[in-house]
């Protein structure tokens, strides 16, 4: 772990205050492993997490963030997110337990958002309500697909009927809630997304989260990719399906996966887009953090195993070095619709306007951003070519 009086010392950046705060907590395990999933996730041994393993990953946490301490000492938490994995493999009181823990460590502004990613299955469907009075503030479902045979393809333990179970039960039991959905997928057609679409908003989820099917390295996807994936035209064709439907349906488009009603934007992701810190416990976690005059990332151990026998310690860590920074900044920062203040590039990063004027200056010229001096927002065209915006940063 970095040495505070190191990391205090001089350095090339001027970072006039320290960026929002937020928590993420890695639980590395699923029931079985997605094929298109290039997350660090692990499959339990058996049809259950043990409470032997749960709680043994749990005291490894704590070990985890109390050596972390040091680094982030004073600062309030504005957000937790209680990632995966699939974090409904444990139970409600394994989870109470984790908040309790955090809560004696770390200062949590009032209303702080708290998440946890769950899945559909029976299993974990009958713990909504027991995560809700464990502190949850917020449910992620992973629904991914009402259509039995694209889950099959997709490897998702669930199936139609308990992804629609379980919609109805967050609902009941959580005011905020979030439903993930895959598009583009094998074989599907606009009038397959179409349908896909009238189910999810029937369940009028204040969160709408939307992921294109992208076969990543190191999947089984790489090696045995499904036929038939929709072409770059198609999948275009159904991500403006997407915005058109849920703008009928009072979910904006706020960023470019991310569908929300007024009030229900999601704080954890938005503190990432905006260039905020953010301490990340358990295996492989990744953390960004800033002092006054640099930036530090870190990464835990990625093996659970590895992790709990070695949790006061970090796998790798290094300092964003000054030329990286416009980079970072703006392939988190352009992702947003309603883009970033100019103010907050130069809070967050400590660096001139300087930097990143030829890069304003030529996607301006581009028609890629709006034209206020101000502001760094994407125009709707550079929302689409969002790629040929942010390497202009490079």
């Amino acid at each position: 772990m970095a040495d505070l009086q190191h990391l205090m010392r001089p350095g090339t950046l001027q970072l006039s205050a320290l960026p929002p705060l937020a928590l993420y907590v890695h639980l590395p395990w699923c029931l079985r492993k997605c094929p298109y999933c290039d997350f660090n996730s692990h499959e339990v041994k058996g049809a259950a997490l043990s409470i032997d393993t749960a709680e043994a990953y749990l005291t490894a946490l704590r070990a985890d963030l109390e050596a972390a301490l040091p680094l982030i000492w004073g600062r309030p938490v504005v957000s937790i997110f209680i990632g995966g994995g699939t974090p409904s493999l444990f139970n409600p009181e394994q989870i109470a337990q984790l908040i309790s823990d955090i809560r004696a460590r770390l200062p949590l502004e009032a209303g702080c958002e708290i998440t946890l990613e769950a899945n559909p299955g029976t299993f974990e469907r009958e713990r909504f309500a027991g995560f809700r009075h464990a502190g949850v503030t917020r449910l992620s479902v992973g629904v991914q697909s009402f259509d039995d045979a694209q889950l099959k393809t997709l490897g998702r333990v669930h199936s139609s009927t308990q992804a629609r179970e379980a919609l109805a039960e967050a609902a009941s039991a959580f005011e905020t809630w979030n439903l993930d959905l895959m598009y583009a997928l094998p074989g599907q057609t606009l009038d397959d997304l179409g349908r896909e679409l009238d189910t999810a908003l029937s369940f009028k989820p204040p969160h709408l989260s939307i992921y294109h099917l992208t076969i990543e390295p190191n999947t089984v996807f790489a090696t045995r990719t499904p036929a038939h994936l929709p072409d770059a035209d198609l999948a275009s064709d159904m991500l403006d399906l997407i915005t058109d439907r849920t703008g009928a349906t009072g979910l904006q488009r706020y960023e470019v996966s991310a569908y929300a009603r007024d009030g229900h934007r999601c704080a954890h992701n938005l503190n990432y887009w905006q260039f905020g810190d953010y301490l990340g416990i358990g295996a492989g976690a990744h953390s960004k953090l800033s002092f006054p005059h640099r930036v530090l990332r870190q990464v835990r151990w990625r093996e659970p195993a590895a992790f709990m026998a070695q949790a006061n310690k970090v796998s790798n860590e290094h300092e964003v070095a000054r030329k990286d920074l416009p980079f970072e900044f703006m392939l988190n920062a352009l992702r947003l619709k309603e883009g970033v203040t100019l103010a907050q590039f130069l809070e967050r990063t400590g660096l001139p306007v300087s930097s990143i004027a030829k890069g304003l200056e030529a996607a301006r010229m581009r028609g890629l951003l709006e034209a206020d001096a101000a502001r760094i927002q994407p125009t709707a065209r550079g929302f689409d070519f969002l790629s040929d915006l942010q390497q202009l940063f490079l």
